[in-house]
């Protein structure tokens, strides 16, 4: 995952236009967002250029304006929203100073999205000029304008832009109906059941509050208590506890509870959510001195004495000991406090503390694990992401409670290392899932990655295994998939080194883990480009698997918010066939792409960091991108949506709940009902639609999304099988494309599943929907 994307992103270099038709956003300029006009954001595409938000303007007092010395070609760029198969007029005014032009154009305006559709370019010296021109959407829903320097080549002098407008005039003539025409007989290669995959990391509340049940923040006190972040305060006063690092149970420090008599003295941390009747265990350590104790550790749940269920320990030690803790609540909050005091004359020290949910399954959340046995994914990726890069597998091993906590490496936050590889192996079992493991090909060396290869899949007598048998298994994990780093390419990621040295760094990992395990399919970092054809080019030896990732962000039009996600997955595909056909490391081999983070990334964080919400819009863009993954399936072998729990994920959760997101009714969706063996499907109009037979080819399954707000009558022909009837349809749908579900509304948005009667020559669907059709045939 990209850090450099997401800062771009929420820093403002993404302005979503207005959703109004036609509307452009803030089209005089005259509205500010800090030093650049609201709505407009600027793009390079060749030279260079200075980007100007201007005090002057043909109309009121602003403007934008481009300049450059040596030659740009550049833009101040923003999206509109328009209707398809219409006839726009766009127009603007443009001031020129001294522009010259070699191979560009000048100072335009034109549309990114529709070649060529451009005004007329100005060069020279001119006062403002109105420049124009008429355009057809096709079937564009938005589009792409840019106030355009140079175009196509470069210019140099100096431009200004204002009042720019777009403008509907009419319809386009003899627009393409809806239409899917399906070819049964002409079959791809079956879809692998890996490009239904997921992927976590350690980064916001994807594991830590979402799948691991854990309820107390910093348990291992990596900030001291009543430091600002830290979420423990002190119970007494401020000088009731300090820091000790002298014997420290794990990590730096510990807290000690300074003695006060009769007057109860310690820490409590506030902000847990509890359900009425629910039970809660844990466990606390804890070490005395002198006379210390007694310790009440109290579950609370309202102000009043009685509103609280306490746990006494009458008697400590010098060495620190264990106590487990069982509590019932006695109301709900999202309020809860844990609270652990003492009275007596001696210190207190506190090593770690632990609460969860009592219905917790080996750590994980019951409500959370439920939800991902209904998604069903077949592979997880783990543990990142940019985390791997700064990531020591061996924190994760051992005692959960004497593992070190650390600073995330890549993130905000503490990372607790509570759920480490054998956490992340009984999460894959309980799922009936194959790990995905990525090892730290970053800031990590061979060494570590040789290791954590054999402490993995090594017999128990290897050094290593060894070590995992003494750790409670005995017998290996054969893990079978295996990713050499993450976005090695982006200067965000932490040991980023140059491509040259980096195919050297890869092919040395490959090797040396191949020699532990010659069994492991090895996953390669690509990015489609110079990246992945270097890659392809000097490491296709080492590589069973190429990583790919994109993520899309918002975009006026509901159509062309949809399309990104199939759009990317086809640009990926065709890069890679170019790949094929061009690159001798390739004759004979057959590398295929692990798409292993794909999904919208956009809004804010409502569940936590990165924790973004997803609407019935987005349901529908993860259709259409697992249709071209299926139309694409000789080349995705795996695909792992990114990331599986709150951030960006397909499952969000609360406090005391969980739900699916639109994303992830989908994924089960097509998981459980979509066929395995892809068949020719073509559509026109703005309908997107895939048919697959089921394996015994008895099932012909048919995918449709509708990304209008209308009501669809759809003409079907069906070439190479004769369906039968009645058969099974499941469709999510909705009039509002924003509507999404919560933890505390679940089912604000559900898919309906019913008996269809015969199909013939037409399907009727749902306005901003997902059909799934599953026909018998004759």
């Amino acid at each position: 995952m990209s850090r450099r994307w997401f800062l771009a992103t929420f820093t403002g270099l993404w302005l979503a236009a207005s959703n109004v038709v036609g509307a452009v956003p803030n089209p005089s300029f005259e509205q500010a967002d800090g030093n650049r006009p609201r709505g407009w954001r600027t793009q390079r595409w060749g030279g260079d250029g200075v980007f100007e938000y201007a005090q002057t303007g043909r109309t009121g007092g602003r403007s934008v304006a481009i300049s450059s010395e040596r030659g740009g070609d550049v833009a101040w760029t923003t999206t509109v929203a328009v209707e398809p198969y219409s006839i726009y007029r766009l127009s603007a005014w443009i001031k020129t100073e001294n522009v010259k032009v070699s191979n560009g154009r000048g100072a335009l305006l034109n549309l990114h999205d529709l070649q060529p559709v451009a005004t007329r370019a100005l060069t020279g010296t001119n006062d403002w000029t109105e420049v124009q021109t008429t355009f057809q959407t096709q079937d564009q829903d938005s589009v792409q304008l840019n106030c355009l320097f140079g175009g196509w080549g470069l210019a140099t002098g100096k431009a200004w832009y204002d009042d720019v407008r777009v403008e509907r005039v009419g319809d386009a003539p003899n627009p393409p109906q809806p239409r899917i025409v399906i070819d049964a007989a002409r079959t791809g290669e079956p879809i692998s059941k890996y490009v239904y995959g997921q992927f976590i990391e350690h980064l916001g509340r994807c594991i830590y509050g979402g799948i691991w049940a854990e309820m107390l923040e910093d348990r291992k006190f990596y900030h001291a208590v009543g430091h600002r972040e830290s979420p423990w305060k002190p119970v007494g006063g401020a000088d009731a506890v300090t820091m000790i690092r002298e014997g420290a149970f794990v990590g730096e420090h510990t807290p000690r509870i300074a003695p006060s008599g009769d007057q109860p003295r310690g820490i409590a941390q506030s902000g847990l959510g509890l359900l009425k009747g629910k039970s809660y265990v844990g466990r606390v350590w804890l070490a005395g001195e002198g006379q210390a104790g007694p310790v009440s550790v109290s579950l609370i749940w309202g102000e009043g004495p009685e509103e609280r269920q306490t746990v006494r320990i009458d008697k400590l030690t010098e060495g620190f000991t264990k106590t487990p803790l069982s509590f019932t609540a006695g109301a709900a909050t999202d309020d809860g406090r844990l609270e652990i005091t003492a009275i007596g004359k001696g210190a207190v020290r506190v090593g770690t503390v632990s609460l969860m949910p009592s219905d917790n399954v080996q750590g994980m959340r019951a409500d959370t694990l439920a939800l991902l046995k209904e998604l069903d994914a077949p592979v997880y990726r783990w543990p990142g992401g940019n985390f791997v890069s700064g990531y020591d597998w061996k924190d994760g091993l051992g005692d959960p409670d004497r593992r070190p906590p650390r600073k995330n490496p890549a993130w905000r936050g503490v990372e607790h290392n509570d759920f480490g590889m054998h956490e992340f192996i009984a999460f894959c079992r309980l799922l009936n899932t194959d790990p995905y493991i990525a090892v730290n090909s970053g800031l990590g060396e061979v060494a570590s990655a040789v290791e954590e290869v054999e402490y993995a899949n090594g017999a128990a007598d290897t050094p290593q295994g060894r070590l995992r048998a003494g750790n409670g298994h005995p017998e290996p994990f054969k893990v079978r998939f295996w990713g050499i780093g993450n976005e090695m390419y982006g200067d965000w990621q932490l040991g980023h080194m140059p491509l040259d040295r980096y195919v050297q760094k890869h092919n040395q990992f490959a090797e040396a883990m191949r020699r532990v395990d010659p069994a492991i399919q090895l996953v390669a970092v690509g990015a489609v480009g110079n990246w992945s054809e270097r890659m392809l080019r000097d490491c296709a030896g080492h590589m069973d698997l190429i990583s790919e990732h994109f993520y899309c962000q918002d975009r006026p039009g509901l159509s062309a918010h949809v399309r990104q996600i199939p759009d990317n997955v086809r640009r990926i595909a065709e890069a890679h066939r170019r790949y094929r056909r061009e690159l001798d490391s390739l004759k004979g081999k057959d590398i295929r792409i692990a798409l292993d983070e794909w999904n919208y990334w956009y809004g804010p964080h409502v569940f936590g960091e990165l924790g973004t919400r997803y609407f019935l819009k987005d349901g529908l863009g993860i259709a259409a991108g697992l249709h071209e993954c299926f139309r694409h399936s000789d080349l995705y072998f795996m695909a792992n949506y990114a990331q599986t729990v709150n951030v960006i994920g397909c499952i969000k959760t609360s406090k005391t709940a969980a739900a699916f997101e639109t994303t992830g009714l989908v994924l089960k969706l097509y998981r459980h009902h979509f066929g395995s063996i892809p068949v020719s499907t073509e559509t026109t109009g703005l309908v997107n639609a895939m048919a697959a037979w089921s394996p015994d080819r008895k099932t012909l399954t048919i995918g449709i999304v509708n990304p209008t707000l209308k009501e669809l009558a759809v003409p079907l022909e069906v070439r190479g099988a004769r369906l039968g009837g009645p058969g099974r349809r499941w469709q999510m749908s909705g009039g509002d494309p924003m509507a999404y579900n919560d933890p505390s509304s679940p089912d604000r948005i559900r898919i309906q599943e019913d008996r269809t009667g015969d199909i013939t020559d037409k399907l009727t669907v749902a306005p901003c929907s997902v059909t799934l059709l599953a026909v018998p045939v004759q």
